[in-house]
């Protein structure tokens, strides 16, 4: 993606963090000529040899898994908070602008076995039920209701690339007080996020 210098982000580690906690993606590749993009949790993972990757499935009944093996590249798309800014905020006369996160990862992909995809399920289940009062376990779930896994097809994505977008009004630190005071006036839960973002 086209990224102005001053909105890359370049610290691996900041950005690994955001993808862990915004991991609900955007999987896209080419389907019969078309691009096709499925919205999926693509989770944050290491390898074997300690290599990122990211791991996920998709219904068998979804064709865009009938490319993976001929289109091994793909792009995962990672969204983070976002708000309009208005230049009436500014000191100075200007356009108004879009402040956001956005990560582009691009890699290889692989299909998984069904034991690597349930292995995967337990580390996606046992992350987000973690905060939940009754926590369930896919160990705990019926033969009957586990026969649904034989209905996805679970990959893991070698990371080759990583993009990131912070575009948080870098080339106006003078106007980040007001910017800051009127996304707060707002009941626009990304907005506040936004203003968090600049306080810092």
């Amino acid at each position: 993606m086209y990224i102005p210098h001053y909105y890359k982000n370049e610290n691996i580690k900041e950005v690994k963090d955001f993808i862990t906690k915004n991991s609900f993606g955007i999987l896209v590749n080419q389907v019969d000529g078309k691009p096709w993009a499925t919205h999926i949790p693509l989770e944050l993972d290491v390898d074997s040899k300690g290599n990122n990757i990211l791991v996920s499935h998709i219904a068998k009944a979804n064709p865009q898994w009938k490319t993976f093996e001929e289109q091994k590249k793909v792009l995962c798309i990672f969204n983070g908070p976002h708000s309009y800014v208005s230049s009436s905020w500014y000191k100075e006369e200007e356009v108004p602008t879009w402040n956001y996160i956005a990560v582009h990862v691009y890699g290889i992909i692989h299909i998984l076995t069904e034991e690597e995809v349930l292995a995967s399920m337990h580390k996606l289940v046992n992350k987000y039920e973690k905060a939940s009062k009754n926590p369930i376990s896919i160990d705990n779930l019926s033969p009957k209701t586990m026969k649904q896994i034989k209905g996805v097809v679970g990959f893991k994505i070698a990371i080759t690339e990583i993009q990131a977008a912070y575009k948080l009004s870098q080339t106006r630190p003078e106007d980040h007080p007001k910017i800051i005071e009127k996304l707060t006036e707002t009941e626009d839960v990304g907005s506040h996020a936004i203003a968090n973002l600049l306080k810092k």
